[in-house]
């Protein structure tokens, strides 16, 4: 059985910073795409940062780029998500999905999902 289990989120002031994690079992994160993205009440899932199985290349949606960083943990099977300099516009769900293959922006292409870690930034 996979699990992808998110923790790390809370309240926090803009500029601060917060990483969150996710611990994956029944896969190894070394072999899939490793992606997190955020939904916002009223707005779609959208990607901000994945991490690639093959050569662990990296994509960061425009608006956390230079501010976000991911990174994952072969030995620890974890996937990190550094974040600084948070914005109240940074405030949403932020969930953890795996995928086989290349990372893509398309939600619904990622096959398994953690249950979710709320971010919540205040100015």
């Amino acid at each position: 059985q996979v699990q992808l289990v998110e923790s790390g989120g809370g309240s926090v002031q803009a500029g601060g910073s917060l990483r969150l994690s996710c611990a994956a079992s029944g896969i190894a994160a070394s072999l899939w795409c490793m992606a997190w993205f955020r939904q916002a009440p009223g707005k779609e899932r959208e990607r901000v940062a994945s991490i690639y199985s093959s050569d662990g290349s990296t994509y960061y949606s425009n608006p956390v780029w230079g501010r976000f960083t991911i990174s994952r943990d072969n030995a620890k099977n974890t996937v990190d998500l550094q974040m600084g300099s948070l914005r109240p516009e940074d405030t949403a769900m932020y969930y953890c999905a795996a995928r086989s293959g290349a990372c893509y922006t398309d939600p619904s292409s990622y096959r398994y999902w953690g249950q979710g870690t709320q971010v919540t930034v205040s100015s």
